[in-house]
């Protein structure tokens, strides 16, 4: 499998682009864009601190919940805080700031990502390697290709082959897959043979690898590809719903997003359908709302399926700390979860 279809959503913010890749990727495709596009942020971390990016006349800054802003635009480029950081760019660098705006890790890496367990993978020339909050480099780097930190582990790329280190940096599953991806729910995903299983962290196979594609652990449930349809597998690799999606998502507040024809709704973790496949596009639930696209505009319905926010917004994205970010006219701005812009759309 290679999976993971993103629907990809390419937005442009005046001074050059936040690619917005708003679900899966392909499991080859994952990562890639976590290394190579540093402004999205790993799907393993919470932001830390409630501040919000925005862009103004070209230039990042950012806001408190009630729209006032705390740092004020000035960064080229500029991401969400997470472990008290946030990565900046000026002049073709990157480095960090604290939520005070304070400069607290130069600009000086050709690529760096958010914080995940307090360390942060930066690109050094051609190599990926891990600095801690303080700017240190924590481990060396040395690898092709690396991944954050998740559960403790981290997939990295060593003479073509992935494996896993830990905290200090140790190799604990040496290198021996084609592709590897985060562990969650103590399984991860790995590529053996141009297919795809799950190890334990041990290194162990515990689900052999006969997918074309497949998806990490959430809820106990993963989404794999069975022919040309979707289902869900348990923890023990047997089919828990049989494969009859278009396309499939993880499992979020007991509800996963998938595809049958050209629309998108959403099942329980019985394969229930429980919200009906009406909407054009949709996304996974955060803070109890998500993000659909009914006649070319989002809106945002609750778990009920209910449209509390009606679709008027030419992108929205999931909320965060109450706050979600949507786009009109190429602008950006933030609203509330009574649909009311806490910040009105600028560029």
């Amino acid at each position: 499998m290679q999976k993971y279809t993103w629907f990809l959503l390419c937005l442009s913010m005046i001074n050059g682009i936040v690619c917005l890749d708003i679900q899966k990727v392909q499991a080859s495709s994952l990562i890639v864009r976590r290394n190579k596009l540093p402004n999205q942020p790993s799907e393993s971390q919470g932001v830390t601190s409630p501040l919000f990016r925005i862009v103004k006349n070209g230039k990042y800054g950012f806001i408190d919940k009630t729209g006032k802003i705390v740092i004020e635009p000035q960064f080229d480029l500029a991401w969400s805080f997470i472990d008290e950081r946030a990565q900046i760019k000026i002049n073709d660098k990157y480095g960090y700031i604290e939520p005070t705006g304070k400069l607290i890790i130069p600009p000086q890496f050709r690529l760096a990502f958010a914080f995940s367990n307090r360390l942060a993978l930066v690109v050094v020339k051609d190599k990926y390697g891990y600095i801690n909050t303080n700017g240190k480099l924590g481990i060396q780097t040395q690898f092709e290709e690396a991944l954050a930190f998740k559960n403790g582990l981290a997939a990295v790329k060593i003479d073509e082959q992935w494996g896993y280190i830990d905290f200090s940096g140790k190799l604990v599953i040496q290198p021996q897959y084609e592709k590897a991806l985060h562990f969650n729910e103590g399984l991860a995903a790995v590529k053996i043979n141009n297919k795809w299983g799950y190890i334990n962290s041990q290194g162990h196979i515990v689900i052999q690898p006969e997918f074309d594609e497949t998806l990490v652990f959430f809820q106990g449930l993963a989404a794999v590809k069975i022919g040309d349809k979707y289902g869900y597998i348990n923890r023990y690799g047997q089919l828990a719903i049989s494969p009859k999606f278009d396309e499939a998502w993880e499992f979020n507040f007991n509800l996963a997003v998938v595809k049958i024809g050209r629309k998108w709704g959403y099942i329980n973790p019985h394969g229930e359908m429980l919200i009906a496949p009406k909407f054009d596009r949709a996304t996974s639930f955060t803070e109890g709302l998500a993000a659909v696209k009914l006649d070319n505009k989002y809106g945002y319905i609750d778990t009920q399926g209910k449209i509390v926010i009606q679709p008027q917004f030419d992108l929205a994205l999931s909320f965060t700390n109450e706050l979600a970010l949507v786009y009109i006219d190429g602008k950006v701005g933030y609203i509330n979860k009574s649909g009311e812009f806490i910040w009105s759309p600028s560029n």
